[in-house]
């Protein structure tokens, strides 16, 4: 990996910024107040674990479970009033080959096959062997998850690779996502899991591989069926008394409950001021409450920096901001800025885990299914398309910052469809027919006319240039053949859209009016940069010696995925496993 370096801040003996040291001295001073949580006791001057974990997030969660259940005395730190993180919000899928669930649903995965694909998406970026030990150890982890907590997983059979045609590629993927949990099991403690990005129907039951066919529910048999499906579970959940969770409530309530079995205390509202160093080791974190310390290992989990306005500033390239995110909203990158001023090297501090936004006024939408179904197209500030819209969501972010310029604006984008595309399928949660809320209008993130004249004058692009787009692309949508973008070609392209359409599912003309377009800015679902680890999930510093004491996971790390994405659940999966990896490393070493 490349070292992330800052530019224009002094840098002080010990490698700390400026900034971090005023950062730091000013948390340090603040009125902050160190809470309890779940019945346990507040963090206090001179508390004394084994392993002190910051974070109660997938990582955070899953290496206080792997920790407590190797004997060591093990706490969790968690900056918010709430725990589950951005985990909570999420999907959560969860990319891990080879691991037991799909293997029983007859996946034709192999270590070799893995491997292969791994390095072909990853490149250089990222070391052999933090790529061989995740690889190694994420099965295991699924299997010690389902051995020391309620829960279960299920394949999320169709959901391709995000590049299936790679060598070792599964175009019917290899991704997996929490089953069904009751949470009742959780007790008082429901009460305090973060909240989804977006919340089930009232009444259904519903997983995140659900999704593909509800949004086709009005125009084929399947999408009825599973809707019946989702209704019949939510029925049944509420005859039995039950309070079900999927999707990345099931997962942070099915690592709580696992937490709570395994007697770990878990202190929400006690944020990380500051590590604790001694003699050149990490002994334990400072928190608001005093010092809590770490006689063998802290393990810091306390995700990425995607709420940081400066931070996003400095590393990142503009427009950039913490309004087009979805990560959980407590991420400001504390952990990160520990870890570098205890002199971590950081890695990836440019990259996020992007995707496409529309900047609705009451909370980005991230934008999935809806570029990927027939009958619409994806141009830039000149009314030109520039990208597969069918491809892997990071990827057009990426082209989008990459082709973006004076003259050739491509943030925002526009996302333009037709009413034909508004009759079939389900836009976010408005269902087809219904019109969209007058706010995403007022607001500016949608826009609607009656000719792609005036649609393209309200958005501020050439006329001509659009309609040329939309005239050359419906005659690719004839034939089939995407001749520019090749939309449709992976089986990644297909699985969000319309296996009705002929003779491509992903390509269907825009011809009916009125014409909508809707604002597309550089999202994401966390940054994916910080500090840099080895195959040990162990802290490194920038001459590749390891800072004693100190582990990192999930996006408080440098990305395995280096600048790319596996699949759906390249972030949980990595971060589950690696929480794994450290606590096991700890309780290895004497």
């Amino acid at each position: 990996m490349v070292e992330t370096r800052r530019s224009g801040n002094t840098l002080t003996p010990a490698g700390q910024t400026r900034r971090t040291l005023l950062k730091g001295a000013a948390v340090a001073g603040g009125a902050l107040v160190a809470g309890t949580a779940l019945g346990s006791a507040p963090a206090r001057a001179d508390a004394e674990y084994d392993v002190v974990v910051v974070g109660a997030g997938a990582a955070g969660m899953t290496a206080a479970l792997t920790a407590a259940k190797r004997g060591l005395r093990t706490v969790v730190l968690e900056k918010a009033s709430t725990f589950g993180g951005s985990a909570a919000r999420s999907g959560a899928g969860i990319w891990i080959p080879c691991n037991e669930v799909v293997l029983a649903a007859g996946v034709p995965d192999t270590p070799a096959k893995a491997a292969a694909y791994l390095a072909r998406v990853v490149g250089d970026t990222v070391p052999v062997e933090r790529q061989r030990a995740f690889l190694a150890a994420g099965p295991a982890m699924i299997s010690f998850v389902m051995r020391n907590s309620p829960l279960r997983f299920r394949f999320m059979e169709g959901y391709s690779d995000y590049y299936p045609e790679f060598p070792g590629g599964m175009p019917n993927g290899r991704s997996i996502e929490p089953a069904q949990l009751d949470g009742n099991i959780l007790g008082a403690e429901l009460a305090h899991l973060n909240g989804p990005y977006m919340a089930t129907p009232a009444g259904l039951v519903v997983y995140s591989a659900d999704y593909k066919w509800l949004t086709l529910a009005a125009v084929n048999a399947k999408g009825l069926e599973v809707s019946a499906a989702c209704l019949a579970r939510g029925t049944e959940a509420a005859l039995r008394g039950q309070k079900p969770l999927t999707m990345g409530q099931s997962l942070a309530g099915g690592l709580r409950a696992g937490l709570a079995a395994a007697g770990v205390p878990v202190l929400l509202n006690t944020p990380l001021l500051d590590l604790l160093i001694e003699s050149g080791r990490v002994t334990g974190v400072v928190t608001p409450g005093g010092a809590v310390r770490a006689r063998r290992g802290v393990i810091v989990g306390s995700g990425g920096f995607e709420h940081n306005a400066a931070m996003r500033a400095e590393f990142q390239r503009q427009p950039i901001g913490t309004s087009w995110t979805v990560g959980a909203k407590e991420n400001t990158g504390d952990g990160i800025e520990a870890g570098e001023r205890a002199g971590a090297a950081l890695d990836l501090m440019d990259d996020s885990w992007w995707g496409p936004m529309i900047p609705l006024p009451d909370q980005p939408y991230f934008c999935l299914s809806e570029r990927t179904l027939p009958g619409c197209v994806l141009v830039n500030g000149n009314g030109v398309r520039f990208v597969n819209e069918a491809a892997p969501y990071s990827d057009v972010v990426h082209i989008m910052y990459d082709r973006n310029a004076p003259g050739a604006p491509h943030i925002p984008a526009w996302l333009i469809v037709d009413q034909n595309y508004r009759d079939k399928y389900l836009f976010k949660d408005v269902a087809p027919l219904l019109p969209l809320p007058d706010s995403w209008f007022d607001s500016g993130a949608a826009y609607k006319a009656w000719t792609i004249e005036q649609l393209a004058q309200k958005i501020g692009v050439p006329q001509a240039a659009l309609r040329g787009t939309i005239t050359r692309f419906n005659g690719f949508a004839a034939t089939g053949k995407d001749l520019d973008f090749h939309r449709g070609d992976s089986a990644y392209d297909r699985y969000y859209a319309d296996p009705l359409v002929k003779p491509n599912p992903c390509l269907a003309p825009l011809w009916l009016p009125p014409f909508y377009a809707f604002k597309i800015v550089p999202g994401d679902l966390g940054t994916k940069g910080g500090m840099r680890t080895d195959a040990r999930a162990r802290v490194l510093r920038a001459d590749g010696s390891v800072i004693p004491g100190l582990y990192a996971a999930g996006n408080a790390s440098g990305a395995v995925m280096g600048h790319s994405y596996a699949g759906s659940g390249s972030t949980i999966g990595p971060a589950m496993t690696f929480g794994y990896v450290a606590a096991n490393d700890i309780a290895d070493t004497p």
